[in-house]
């Protein structure tokens, strides 16, 4: 299920002088007339400076998505220049969803420490309910800590006991795995940074059974693993206008291909040969 359709550039009031400060310096923004979204997952893939997650950010922006581990979009300092690019956007939907979220990766660090911050909370809470209520009955004391024990519960459930005591990378299939609903809309920047190539296949393996219940993703990317999903659109950023690329003609794809079926013609030049 496609919900997100296409971005597109709005064009200029009639005397209005384009703005030539970042992020619409960028040629890849700059450039942009409308992408087309209305694949299930469409990747942007370039090398870095190329403009691809700010435009990933400013569409995340202009959906008014809500963010995982950092603040609002619409308050996060990080984002105030891409908060202008989106004013600039028109963004065609097929079905307006109110179900996803955005995030990049460097957000998930503050993700986790707000996480391990409310479960300190709730313990907190339950102690000093302890001792409230130590000369009531288990009955009233079990009513007031309900609430705190229920979320406690829920939050345990859904992370883990302690999100810190798993790797990042396991810690980070946790977060999509109680995070992805069936109907969302999820707008991803670099999610392979923390996975192994064994994860990266399991997020593959997530992403297939969530566009099977009419999720939709736009990720920015440089995983070769990611970017061999089935049907995947993929644009490139490291030619302007952004183009659509086949999978088998990505330079991160032929190089990592030719890397590995002969990684001594690469290393030599390391070694002065």
């Amino acid at each position: 299920m496609t919900h997100l359709a296409s971005v597109a550039r709005k064009s200029p009031s009639t005397g209005e002088v384009e703005d030539d400060a970042f992020p619409f310096s960028v040629p890849a923004v700059r450039s942009l007339t409308t992408l087309d979204l209305s694949a299930p997952v469409t990747f942007f893939v370039g090398e870095n400076g190329s403009g691809k997650s700010t435009l990933l950010e400013g569409i995340a922006v202009a959906a008014t998505l809500p963010t995982v581990g950092s603040t609002d979009v619409a308050t996060d300092e990080s984002l105030a220049a891409q908060r202008r690019l989106a004013g600039s956007f028109r963004l065609a939907w097929a079905r307006r969803t109110s179900k996803g979220f955005f995030l990049r990766a460097e957000d998930f660090f503050g993700f986790t420490k707000r996480i391990a911050q409310l479960r300190a909370e709730f313990k907190q809470r339950l102690s000093e309910l302890d001792a409230e209520y130590q000369d009531r009955s288990p009955y009233a004391k079990g009513l007031a800590q309900g609430p705190a024990r229920a979320s406690l519960a829920d939050m345990e459930r859904r992370y883990g006991a302690d999100l810190d005591a798993n790797s990042h990378g396991e810690s980070f299939l946790k977060l999509f795995q109680s995070r992805f609903v069936p109907g969302g809309l999820y707008v991803l920047d670099e999610p392979e940074a923390p996975l192994s190539p064994q994860s990266q296949l399991a997020l593959l393996a997530m992403l297939g059974e969530m566009v099977a219940q009419d999720a939709q993703f736009v990720i920015a990317t440089h995983s070769p693993i990611l970017l061999a999903f089935p049907g995947a659109r993929i644009y490139s950023f490291d030619s302007v206008p952004v183009s659509e690329v086949a999978y088998e003609e990505l330079d991160h794809v032929v190089l990592t291909r030719d890397f590995l079926n002969d990684p001594a013609r690469y290393l030599r030049h390391l070694r002065g040969g």
